[in-house]
């Protein structure tokens, strides 16, 4: 994933060839996350392409200048170029209008994808595609084929939600072979705390629970949750002398290595 400790949590990282959902609320990171993943790629020297449906490629280069980043090794598709021909287009039809927007507009994007032939994919972000398909059926129904366009094509596609149909929607994390979810949360004081949690990846084995992480420049730096089961250090099991033979012989011969112990005056 080119995310620092993402790997560590992941058993190694992402299968490949796999389509991935990565949710989370505005301004959480999704975007850094993504950039890095595609960065990631060009420095292995696989061709990655980011599809924008909602910002402008303006906005993105100003978060990868935040990051010091060179997105010129990095295909980027905007929803606006073609819009204005694929709303002529719908206004010409017989059909439900959104309907028939959506599919023209899934076409567009995935005849860049022929065009391009990526190993990477993002695609920001799918509010706008569940805003143009209207109705739950027709969404999965999008989303579906996506997934199955993409099957066989040897590419790893990352699909960006910003949850703003509000609920989880787990008729997407169904579909997806592995959900991360991205949290961000306001302290009473202090600055704000961002986590992030390994939902699923199938066949994967991951490290679960929260995990706290840090926007820096340069992207996301993640700290995987401790479990003290894994930092077992082997030591000498013995006594010590305290340096005080009196404290010494009330303790039966000194002090327990690798124990605590507190002292308290009265």
């Amino acid at each position: 994933m080119g995310t620092r400790g993402l790997d560590e949590i992941l058993g190694g990282g992402l299968p490949r060839n796999r389509v991935y959902l990565i949710q989370g609320d505005p301004g959480v990171g999704k975007t850094t996350l993504a950039l890095k993943f595609l960065l990631e790629g060009a420095r292995l020297g696989e061709v990655g392409l980011y599809i924008t449906l909602s910002e402008t490629k303006e906005e993105l280069e100003m978060v990868a200048d935040s990051h010091g980043w060179d997105l010129t090794k990095i295909k980027l598709f905007e929803l606006s170029s073609v819009e204005d021909r694929l709303r002529r287009e719908t206004d010409s039809t017989f059909f439900h209008p959104s309907e028939v927007e959506l599919n023209r507009t899934t076409q567009a994007l995935l005849d860049e994808v022929e065009r391009i032939k990526p190993t990477r994919v993002v695609f920001d972000s799918l509010s706008e595609m569940r805003m143009l398909a209207e109705t739950p059926l027709r969404y999965r129904r999008q989303i579906l084929q996506l997934k199955q366009y993409f099957a066989g094509r040897k590419c790893t596609v990352l699909l960006l939600d910003d949850r703003s149909a509000g609920a989880r929607d787990l008729q997407i994390e169904s579909i997806a072979h592995g959900v991360l979810c991205l949290y961000r949360s306001s302290p009473e004081y202090g600055i704000a705390r961002r986590q992030l949690e390994v939902q699923k990846v199938r066949g994967v084995k991951f490290r679960e629970g929260n995990h706290d992480f840090v926007i820096e420049p340069g992207g996301l730096v993640i700290f995987p949750r401790l479990v003290a089961a894994e930092h077992h250090v082997n030591f000498k099991r013995d006594m010590f002398s305290s340096g005080i033979p009196e404290l010494d012989a009330l303790l039966g011969g000194g002090l327990d290595r690798g124990t605590s112990t507190i002292l308290l005056s009265k």
